[in-house]
């Protein structure tokens, strides 16, 4: 598996698959070729269904200045290896000097056809971690007596913590931003930020149960719509569902006293479950639906709390499967292909699924019939099953019905 650095990934929103990735590409290629005058770039897939709400070809034109670069759609070829993929032609004197096929593959990493993934991402080395498995994982953990976050120190040295707390300062600052900012959210849809109303509120019922829902809630609408807006937040494991592990371990140090170095610790096992899940399914919402960004980040939440409140190896898995098994069949049908409606709401959501999920595997460990890696595998076979309007090319869905009450 690869370096914890390509689930946890600092950027800017929307969407990692469909800006970070886009950007992260055209750097490369500027670096490969610093004599092109310009470039010419065909998107396919979800990138061409959903890239002009996502603000792909700003993206990539922002990066490709100050070099003339054209955009291209095309919505119809097929996508046989991603549906996330764009062809990149690199130009010199009214020629085609080379021409490169990309992938965007979820969390802002990019691949490169027929090359290997660690050539341009530093920390994409599939070997960093020799297991692949949760099984694998736990059977070592405990023969060696170690904690998850213990085998990521083992395969990432210490300074793997130094980065992990400079995502939890990232994490938070998105927070503080999107409780701070009113207004509205760019795009055709006139969405309103919600998150301070819902921080406001949190006092007005006195219920413990209240008031953890409100404050939960709204920190996960704060990341979300930071994102929405092409604030800057941390992939976890996407920029779609970036505010699920944030506003959960954000509010168990706020409630309960946490250190940060306890919070990096969790995120240190939350990001083996990305890690996992990455590694053996997918985190794309456009390869398998949105049980693949939202799913995987409530399931990341949900082993992060595990880890944060001591739990086993066996109640860290329990939470996790159970956080994935519930979001099985997500479908991803963002309105006008912005990551608004439903993808905001679906965060808070799936933030207060992890903390049930945790108080499940407080209890109910020792009854679990189903592994982690069986969820992932069911979940991967599920996503590869859906209908391709159902895999963010909002063709189908919330998507498909809303645009046609406008017209």
């Amino acid at each position: 598996m690869q370096s914890l650095r390509e689930i946890y990934k600092t950027g800017k929103g929307p969407s990692s698959s469909h800006t970070m990735g886009p950007e992260r590409a055209i750097k490369i290629i500027r670096g490969l070729y610093p004599e092109a005058d310009a470039l010419k770039v065909t998107l396919y897939g979800s990138l061409a269904l959903t890239g002009k709400g996502h603000n792909t070809d700003t993206v990539i034109i922002q990066t490709a200045s100050p070099l003339p670069c054209e955009v291209v759609w095309n919505e119809t070829a097929p996508c046989d290896v991603h549906p996330n993929t764009m062809d990149i032609e690199v130009l010199k004197g009214g020629g085609k000097i080379a021409e490169k096929r990309v992938y965007s593959v979820g969390g802002g990493t990019v691949y490169f056809d027929g090359e290997p993934a660690e050539r341009y991402e530093k920390y994409a080395d599939d070997g960093i971690y020799p297991l692949n498995s949760y099984t694998e994982i736990s059977k070592y953990c405990k023969s060696h007596n170690l904690r998850i976050w213990q085998y990521v120190e083992k395969y990432e040295g210490k300074e793997i913590f130094d980065y992990l707390g400079g995502v939890w300062e990232t994490m938070k600052r998105s927070i503080h931003q999107g409780l701070t900012t009113s207004g509205t959210l760019p795009g055709i849809l006139g969405t309103k930020r919600r998150a301070q109303k819902l921080y406001n509120q949190r006092h007005i019922d006195e219920s413990a149960q209240t008031r953890e829902n409100r404050l939960v809630c709204s920190y996960a609408f704060a990341v979300g719509e930071q994102n929405a807006a092409g604030g800057v937040i941390v992939t976890a494991p996407t920029c779609g569902a970036c505010g699920v592990v944030p506003s959960v371990l954000n509010y168990m140090q706020e409630t309960r006293g946490f250190s940060d170095e306890e919070i990096v610790r969790a995120l240190a096992t939350g990001g083996i479950i990305g890690n996992l899940i990455k590694k053996n399914a997918s985190i794309s919402g456009a390869e398998c639906g949105c049980q693949a960004e939202i799913g995987s980040a409530c399931s990341m939440a949900a082993a992060a709390l595990a880890e944060l409140f001591g739990m086993g190896l066996g109640q860290i898995e329990y939470a996790a499967e159970v956080a994935m098994e519930h979001h099985l069949g997500l479908t991803c049908d963002p309105i006008a292909g912005l990551v608004q409606i439903p993808c905001i709401e679906r965060n808070a959501v799936a933030a207060m699924r992890a903390i049930n999920a945790l108080s499940l595997a407080n209890f109910l460990a020792d009854t679990r019939k189903i592994s982690f890696d069986t969820v992932v595998k069911a979940m991967y076979n599920t996503g590869k099953d859906l209908l391709n309007s159902y895999r963010e090319t909002s063709s189908g869905g919330l998507a498909k019905y809303y645009e046609f009450k406008l017209k």
